[in-house]
């Protein structure tokens, strides 16, 4: 399978209605068409979700979603294609001073992966944690962690 050379542009939308702790609004994947109207808050970023999503959650999305696949593909690299990788992401959102930042991604794996090591599972996790493009983004302003389990 070859991988085009070509940038990759995906489109995303949100809108918002009134003020910063009272109002709402709407996150839309124009890309994929997967998901529309999905609603977001403030308090959905900053206490409970109450069934709305929040930009950390969509962070953490992505975050999962990429070190999964660099993941799976420094191991397949090395010799030890996984049956199965299990990834979540913790995105905090944190009061800091006068303001808010997103300020840790902490990745969660578990993964079935014949024949390989647990030092040398736990080296490609962590090389996987520095090297997917989502966490390159986030690097130097995110705290990025990852704590990996091989299962037998």
């Amino acid at each position: 399978m070859a991988i085009s050379q070509m940038a990759a542009i995906r489109r995303a939308s949100a809108t918002w209605s009134g003020d910063l702790t009272s109002g709402s609004g709407a996150v839309s994947a124009q890309s994929s068409g997967l998901f529309s109207d999905l609603p977001v808050s403030w308090a959905a970023r900053t206490e409970e979700s109450g069934g709305k999503t929040s930009p950390e959650e969509l962070v953490a999305a992505a975050h999962a979603a990429c070190y999964s696949m660099a993941f799976s593909n420094g191991l397949s690299k090395g010799g030890h294609v996984p049956e199965r990788l299990d990834v979540t992401a913790e995105v905090s959102f944190e009061k800091q001073g006068s303001g808010w930042k997103v300020a840790s991604s902490h990745l969660t794996v578990r993964g079935r992966v014949p024949g390989i090591s647990e030092a040398d599972f736990k080296t490609a996790a962590e090389a996987a944690r520095d090297g997917c493009p989502i966490s390159v983004a986030l690097k130097g302003n995110v705290e990025l962690s990852v704590e990996a389990t091989l299962d037998s």
